[in-house]
This record gives structure tokens, C-alpha cells and sequence, in this order.
């Protein structure tokens, strides 16, 4: 296997963990020299921040789809709260692109965006090759029996095809095989893409019929190149191609004017 999926062990959790303490604030007891330890309480998290991650999750997960009127008062009523919070959580999903308000309308949620889509995918492809190119060393045995897995499960659901489970399986197989990249930051950045690119992550699957098999084909070849002997340089430009692969597709089937005709076929511009 590429770099030490061969016979190699993960380190123990506890050699990549970093120890945090609580930091607790200090006072000397009066008259008697004493330092009383005083622990600060974990802030509660914000009503707004509530609603925030509440309505956000209802996006992603596709339970509030495209076009779905996101009215206050009832969204507040839900939430056991007033419309106040509710507003300023519209207002942060308005700015990130996923809700989109109407004057005399109201707020709903986005309607995907071809442009917004490619864009987001672009930048998906270079941070994900990169992170599974960094991943591959430290993949094991059971992580690679996962990503197997899950393919498989991804052949089987081509039968009666049901394209958001589709996408969910996809974006599992692809993180069990970048997840072990050791660069938090660049851990971050990707799934912070993804998890913006909310709903809109379903398109491809749903718009491209002959897409998902060819997919499930080349995460064949992807997880052989990674048991072989493929370099992480190899494997790097194969998840390029593979995301290059699909974007070109999506593009191929958006309305003339819809997709980016500047794209050249290079590595670095595709998904």
C-alpha cells in the first residue's frame, strides 16, 4: 500500500492530542495568604446561535429545501423563542449565501446557484486532493475496508437510485480517505467548504444521470492507486481528475451561458 498502510499503526490518540487545562481565575483569601481557585462557566450559547445552527442544519440536511419560505414568527414559535434571534439568524445565513431575502417576500432558502457551485467545487478540488495526498501515509487497514465499504454501498444504490443517500455515501468515502491528513488547518478548510456548499451539494448526482456510475468506477481505481504503489504526487492528481471529472459533467449539462467557459481542463480548475 502507498506510504504505511502496509503494516502500519495509527499513533495512540493520546500522542496527537493536546492537553488543554481549564483556566481558572485566582484571588487570595483576606487575612489568610489562601489562593481560592475560582472556575469561570462555559458561556450558554446565545439564543441567536441557537436558531443559527438549528435552521442551518434543516439546509444542509435538505429538510428545508430550495425555495422553502423560512417565516419568522413560525421558526420562532419552533424554536420557543422570539422572532429577535431568529432575524439575526436569518441575517448571518443571508450573508453565507444560503438563505436569500426578498424585500415584501421574506427570507427563503437559496435556490442553487451553477456559478456558486462551480466555484465552491473548484476550491474543494485542490484543498481535497491535497489533504488525501497528505492522508494516504497514515491510512490503515480498516480505514481502507471502510472507504471499500462504502463504495460498494454506493454500487448497490445505483439500482434504485436515491441521489442525496448517493451523496451522502460519496462524501463519507471521500472523508474516511482524507480525514487522516495531518494538517488541522487544511482538515478545516475543507470540510468548512463543503459544509457552505449546504444543499447545493446534491446537484451533481441529481443532474447527471450517467455521473454516479462512473464515479463508484474510478473510486475503484482511486483506492487501488492508494494500495499499490502510488506516490502521494499520483494520487493527488487522481482525485483532481475524479473531481475534474464530475464538474466537467455538471457544466456539460447546465443551460448554455449557465457554465464557466473559461475552464481549460487543468487540474487545478476542476472538481
Amino acid at each position: 500500500m502507498a506510504g504505511g498502510v502496509r503494516g502500519r499503526t495509527l499513533r495512540q490518540a493520546g500522542d496527537a492530542a493536546v492537553g488543554r487545562g481549564v483556566c481558572g481565575q485566582g484571588a487570595v483569601g483576606h487575612g489568610t495568604g489562601r489562593l481560592v481557585t475560582r472556575t469561570r462557566p462555559a458561556p450558554a450559547a446565545s439564543k441567536s446561535r441557537v436558531a443559527y445552527e438549528w435552521i442551518r442544519e434543516r439546509i444542509t440536511s435538505g429538510a428545508f429545501g430550495p425555495g422553502y419560505r423560512l417565516v419568522l414568527t413560525t421558526l420562532a414559535g419552533r424554536l420557543g423563542m422570539s422572532v429577535v434571534p431568529v432575524r439575526e439568524a436569518i441575517s448571518h445565513l443571508t450573508a453565507e449565501g444560503l438563505v436569500t431575502f426578498e424585500p415584501n417576500v421574506g427570507a427563503s432558502v437559496s435556490m442553487a446557484d451553477p456559478d456558486r457551485y462551480i466555484h465552491a467545487v473548484e476550491v474543494i478540488t485542490v484543498l481535497e486532493s491535497a489533504a488525501t495526498a497528505l492522508s494516504t501515509p497514515h491510512l490503515t487497514r480498516p480505514d481502507m475496508a471502510q472507504a471499500r465499504k462504502l463504495n460498494a454501498a454506493m454500487r448497490t444504490a445505483l439500482g434504485q437510485f436515491d441521489f442525496r443517500r448517493f451523496t451522502a455515501l460519496n462524501q463519507e468515502f471521500h472523508h474516511t480517505l482524507y480525514s487522516r491528513c495531518p494538517n488541522p488547518r487544511l482538515l478545516e478548510l475543507v470540510d468548512g467548504e463543503w459544509s457552505r456548499l449546504g444543499h447545493m451539494r446534491d446537484s451533481i448526482f441529481g443532474l447527471v444521470p450517467h455521473r454516479p456510475k462512473e464515479s463508484v468506477c474510478e473510486h475503484d481505481e482511486l483506492l487501488d492507486l492508494i494500495e499499490g504503489d502510488g506516490t502521494p504526487d499520483r494520487i493527488e492528481q487522481a482525485v483532481r481528475l475524479h473531481r475534474t471529472r464530475s464538474l466537467d459533467a455538471f457544466r456539460t449539462h447546465q443551460p448554455d451561458g449557465a457554465h464557466s467557459p473559461h475552464h481549460d481542463g487543468r487540474a487545478g480548475q476542476g472538481a
